[in-house]
């Protein structure tokens, strides 16, 4: 059986409460996902005292404490879960920064005009991101899966497709559509 295969298996018999298959999975995935976190750090201004190991530590312990395992179908989809579960860790730090900060005179810096979604410059633009693609994913939710795997996971186009399993251009499709998106309605947000 392909490492792959182990995985997935290993993914299913964690859902049925083997703790140990879900050991396995971390285990397996472990120096992944860290990358991973690293990745999200270095894109995410303010978490300068957050190491990676830390972020996917808490993810980790995030998931361990949810009440069933995660509905993953996949290595592809664990690694969309675990992104997730970074994403709100920062978000959370994110907020708990802006309620100390209320009215600190941060000027929020807009996104940039091209495709790209640039690094969040302050603890409000990560909240205002947040929220409008908790918004978009009700509208869209594979838009907001590639805005989440690009932005929160750094993955590029080509892993993003294959995480998501569809094409490079179905990716770039959705990229394009989703940061227009996100342009419009984050402004509206910061303003």
């Amino acid at each position: 059986m392909d490492d792959y295969a182990d995985i997935t298996g290993w993914i299913r018999h964690w859902q049925d409460g083997d703790a140990q298959a879900r050991d396995r999975v971390f285990a397996r995935l472990y120096s992944e996902l860290k990358r991973l976190a690293a990745v999200v750090l270095r894109s995410e201004a303010g978490h300068d005292t957050l190491q990676p190991t830390a972020l996917l530590n808490d993810a980790l312990i995030k998931l361990i404490e949810a009440r069933q395992a995660p509905a993953a179908e996949d290595r592809g989809h664990f690694a969309r879960i675990v992104a997730r579960a970074m994403r709100q860790i920062l978000v959370d730090r994110a907020r708990r920064k802006l309620a100390d900060k209320r009215g600190a005179g941060i000027v929020p810096e807009s996104l940039d005009a091209g495709i790209d979604i640039p690094v969040m410059a302050n603890p409000a633009e990560l909240v205002a991101l947040d929220d409008a693609l908790a918004t978009l994913a009700t509208l869209d939710a594979r838009a907001a899966a590639v805005v989440e795997l690009r932005v929160f996971a750094g993955l590029t186009i080509d892993e993003t497709a294959q995480a998501m399993n569809i094409s490079p251009s179905s990716v770039n499709r959705e990229w394009a559509h989703a940061c227009a998106w996100l342009k419009t309605d984050v402004f509206a947000q910061v303003k």
